[in-house]
């Protein structure tokens, strides 16, 4: 509590009491497992507060694409598997996991299998056999190899080179990270690869998601029926991209309180520091926050279901290193019903 030490339940009971003041509260991060992302939309409709994301400018590009235009999308393992040409666009994807795997191996299925893998890249060469630097802009440079791609350009530049080898591909794959590409640069990717599949098979995958964005994603969906950015200030969830960016709240003085769930570790934003704040994190720093309770990583302090980008899908991962710090879900339990004492206490009060 303010930058020294305190045992659990009066940490528990700071940050209810600084929760419950606020007229106006944000739970961000939701960098968690399901179970603590779950008690989070449940403490949400409790304290009527906003819920956003640490990585919500990639989640929301991708969803702003996916509502206009669809999608067309493949797994980690088929790209693997299956890919004999890999377009990477911006810098970012060069630094996944993803791309070890791809650089290691040959395509192992399909019509594809043994035959050499061709990186192409746009707007950085981390060794790609045909680069392009696309200074102009990453999402204009998507829309200048589309051009190429349908004919409406022409010509041995390098945008139409790499046109064309994506075209002769048996199995092409384009890779981005969707915060680096933005919102319109993924959707000029998307038509790209629908387009390309008219002749041939081309995907798109996105890697490079801060946090636990894609867990929060179908939680939030089967939750509220709706995306991670919602408010529950009149009691039902509404959803906004907009109005409920977290950043946005506190930067208008529309927030009073913050709780950042950070059990997945993952960069804290400057602007938490700006508001009366409580965070839930598994690497604890005494100046993350007013209040910072220190809770167990998922898949290291204990067992929790995560977002596996190896897979693609929602897994199990077992506790590698067990350890007595508590479940970020039990310390949100633990606030709710604190909250719910404070609060029934406050209408006693009102009453009398």
């Amino acid at each position: 509590m303010k930058g020294g030490a305190t045992d659990a339940g009066t940490a528990v009971e700071a940050a209810a009491s600084l929760l419950a003041k606020a007229r106006a509260p944000v739970i961000a991060g939701l960098s968690a497992d399901v179970a603590a992302i779950r008690a989070a939309y449940d403490l949400a409709g409790r304290i009527g507060a906003s819920v956003d994301t640490a990585g919500a400018a990639g989640t929301y590009a991708e969803l702003g694409a996916l509502s206009r235009v669809g999608a067309l999308t493949t797994t980690p393992a088929e790209a693997v598997g299956r890919a004999d040409t890999v377009l990477v666009v911006g810098a970012a994807p060069w630094q996944a996991p993803l791309m070890k795997r791809l650089i290691d191996a040959k395509p192992t299925r399909g019509r594809a299998a043994g035959s050499d893998r061709a990186l192409l890249a746009v707007g950085a060469n981390a060794g790609a056999a045909l680069a392009w630097p696309a200074d102009g802009g990453l999402p204009e440079a998507v829309a200048e190899l589309r051009a190429y791609a349908r004919g409406h350009l022409a010509g041995d530049a390098l945008p139409g080179q790499i046109a064309s080898r994506l075209a002769a591909a048996q199995y092409g794959v384009l890779l981005y990270d969707p915060a680096e590409l933005g919102e319109f640069g993924v959707e000029m990717l998307q038509g790209l690869a629908m387009e390309l599949s008219d002749t041939t098979r081309c995907f798109t995958l996105a890697v490079g998601a801060a946090g636990q964005d894609r867990a929060v994603v179908p939680v939030s969906a089967w939750t509220t029926g709706q995306a991670p950015r919602s408010g529950f200030g009149r009691r039902v969830p509404e959803h906004d991209p907009w109005r409920f960016d977290a950043a946005r709240q506190v930067a208008a003085g529309e927030a009073d309180a913050v709780l950042w769930l950070g059990a997945v570790p993952v960069e804290r934003p400057d602007w938490l520091s700006a508001v009366p704040s409580v965070a839930l994190v598994a690497e604890g720093e005494a100046q993350a926050a007013e209040v910072v309770i220190s809770v167990g990583q998922p898949g290291r302090d204990h067992g929790g279901v995560l977002w596996n980008e190896q897979r693609a899908a929602l897994t199990f991962w077992p506790a590698t290193a067990p350890s007595d710090l508590p479940s970020a879900a039990s310390v949100l339990a633990a606030l709710k019903e604190r909250l719910a004492t404070v609060q029934a206490a406050s209408r006693s009060d009102s009453a009398c």
